[in-house]
């Protein structure tokens, strides 16, 4: 390993003494002035709340906690959806760096990096957790076991010895996609609906919809349905704060009441906008530890705080050091940093949707650099495409329906680039990464994103079974990423920032042939993505077809059928489904299925392939399922059958 190699593993694993540290100097004081810290966490949520100025919303118990709080107007997830947001909030790391990023991937992390709520527990606190985990790693029951004291439906502050502090975490699903976008309306219902009253429901008619929905009766009910959940987890905040009042305890606990991400409505939850990163965040500081608050109860700040500032932040209001390899700062407390300039997004694999974005936001600005701008921020997703106001978005883009705001989330293909003034375009529908008079915005916004992929060593940028393979000898991606001759992140960053450019194919040509893997890689992903362009490149593709990365290959076979060649590419594609490795087993049914009609000579194996898959879906892991997703897919587009599974997809957390 280099030396530039080793001061990062220094810097990011430098954890061991650090947490022994952490340790010794938590607080000597006695355990009653400690605060006890309460997590409230709602799934897929943006600041949808009356607190926040939404008029339609019905929140009196998060609107009654905000007029006790802080309410932070600017605070973000690191990524859109839920297991690589709860991977950075537990770890204090970015998932891009810990190689968490991709969803249900279960990649090792060091041992030294620990979740924080250990820390706690050895400073003296009980932890409990109710009751989600989903933190996106290899060993998880291990972790899960250092963290909590309790971990279930039933965990609660109430398992504690007497006197002793607390850090609780109720996590909240009713407003979780699977209720807003997915179940069918008599199942929501049965589970949501017969918590309110008739005057406690939205009027669709009555639904403020924003400019990137068309105002159709499905927007509309989808839009009174998503607040229904709300209103329904509201009464939940409201029973949690009153169990707390009951015991004695609110005059001796911090409350955090947020959102895991966005809301899980076409747009929001897997995308890099506002609506898919940013989140409601209140805090609530007895008078007992009022010092310790950014401001007066019912203020508000704009300070930027992200998900990695979480964990040290909580550290430091219990009076525990934060191990150096953290990558947040706290955001309040004794130990508060100064304001962050920026905070950072990354969108990833979701299911069986293979995407690679990034994205870095100031107080106004957004940007967004789409690495596969060939895929759309709406590709098919078998879970998802259970809503049906996603499939009518999709019917009305395919009959050129939609007016420009909508029609940006359902095109076939993302710009290389996205910038937004989110003062003058609060909802992120004007890209002005080509207006002149943004031009210095837009090399201030670029030039800061590539030096945090840098400096956080993103791991991102090999595929799923390169990562594996590399680690193969032991490690993990953490370690794999800071070690420039195993993961030239420099490169591989010039050589995905070419996918989607101009006169780009002479040089994919040349990188096909490199000797890193990793370069090839998105040499073939830009020729796939080139289409038409790449047709100058077909005789270096069809070597590829043979290249020693199954990756290689996929991605060469599928951008030769672009070219209308499948005599030879498709039999590469079906050996891949046949492969031992999941993720490359992944990789292939996602190609076949986007290749529509294509892929009809196939079919036989893929038949047969989904048979082998469904008994391993629940006892595999979700890779098996999500193969089944593309598998699905595919059999509907091939045959004049409905899909075999019946119904909407399983449910998913």
């Amino acid at each position: 390993m280099n030396t530039s190699a080793s001061l990062i593993l220094c810097f990011l694993l430098g954890a061991a003494l650090t947490l022994a540290g952490a340790a010794a100097e938590a607080p000597r004081s006695s355990e009653s002035v400690r605060p006890n810290i309460l997590w409230i966490t709602a799934e897929d949520l943006s600041p949808n709340l009356g607190c926040y100025g939404d008029a339609y919303a019905r929140t009196p118990q998060l609107d009654a906690l905000a007029r006790q709080s802080v309410r932070y107007s600017r605070a973000f997830a690191t990524a859109p959806v839920c297991s690589p947001a709860r991977s950075c909030l537990i770890t204090g790391l970015y998932a891009t760096s810990l190689g968490t990023q991709r969803l249900r991937s279960q990649f090792p992390v060091p041992q030294q990096v620990r979740g924080f709520a250990a820390l706690l527990r050895e400073a003296g606190y009980f932890c409990s957790n109710n009751v989600k985990t989903d933190y996106n790693l290899r060993d998880e029951p291990a972790f899960i076991r250092e963290c909590w004291d309790e971990c279930s439906a039933q965990a609660h502050w109430r398992g504690r010895r007497p006197g002793q502090p607390f850090f609780a975490v109720f996590n909240l699903m009713t407003t979780h996609q699977s209720r807003v976008s997915v179940w069918p309306q008599e199942q929501l219902e049965k589970e949501v609906g017969a918590q309110l009253a008739p005057e406690e429901r939205h009027d669709p008619a009555k639904a403020p919809l924003p400019p990137y929905y068309p105002d159709t009766p499905e927007a509309r009910r989808a839009w009174a349905r998503y607040h229904d959940c709300i209103t329904a987890m509201d009464k939940e905040v409201g029973q949690l704060l009153r169990q707390l009042a009951q015991d004695g305890l609110a005059g001796e606990t911090i409350v955090f009441f947020y959102g895991d991400n966005g809301m899980g409505l076409p747009r929001g939850k897997r995308c890099l906008f506002d609506t898919g990163l940013q989140i409601p965040l209140l805090v609530r500081f007895p008078e007992k530890f009022r010092s310790l608050a950014p401001g007066a109860p019912g203020g508000t700040t704009d300070r930027l705080v992200s998900f990695v500032d979480f964990a040290p932040t909580v550290l430091g209001l219990c009076g525990v050091n934060a191990p150096n390899h953290m990558q947040g700062a706290a955001f309040l407390g004794p130990s508060a940093g100064p304001p962050r300039e920026f905070v950072f997004g990354a969108r990833d694999r979701v299911d069986e949707a293979f995407d690679l974005s990034r994205s870095v936001r100031d107080g106004r600005f957004l940007y967004i650099r789409n690495f596969m701008p060939h895929l759309s921020w709406m590709p098919p997703e078998r879970y998802s495409d259970a809503s049906t106001f996603r499939r009518e978005l999709k019917r009305l883009a395919g009959a050129g329906k939609l007016s420009a705001g909508p029609l940006a989330y359902a095109a076939p293909r993302k710009s290389l680039e996205e910038l937004y003034d989110s003062d003058a375009d609060p909802h992120q529908i004007r890209n002005l990464a080509a207006s002149p008079a943004h031009e210095a915005t837009l090399v201030r916004m670029r030039r800061v994103l590539r030096e945090w992929l840098l400096k956080t060593r993103d791991a991102g940028f090999l595929a799923e079974p390169q990562m594996w393979e590399r680690l193969r000898a032991g490690g993990t991606p953490l370690k794999i990423a800071a070690d420039a001759k195993q993961y030239p992140l420099a490169r591989l960053l010039d050589a995905a920032e070419l996918v989607g450019g101009a006169k780009a194919v002479p040089e994919q040509m040349k990188l096909l042939r490199d000797p890193d893997d990793g370069l090839r890689y998105w040499a073939a992903v830009g020729l796939h993505a080139a289409g038409r362009d790449a047709a100058s490149a077909r005789d270096r593709l069809r070597q590829a077809l043979t290249d020693a990365s199954a990756v290689v290959r996929i991605e060469a076979a599928a951008a030769l059928a672009e070219l209308g060649e499948t005599g030879d590419s498709l039999p590469v594609l079906e050996r891949a489904l046949r492969a031992p490795e999941p993720e490359v087993v992944l990789h292939a049914a996602r190609a076949l299925e986007l290749m529509g009609d294509r892929a009809r000579p196939v079919l036989p194996a893929i038949r047969e392939v989904l048979a082998q898959v469904r008994p391993n879906e629940k006892t595999g892991g979700d890779l098996f399922m999500f193969i089944g997703f593309s598998l699905e897919s595919a059999m509907a587009q091939l045959t004049t059958s409905q899909p075999e599974r019946a119904g909407p997809p399983q449910d998913k957390p």
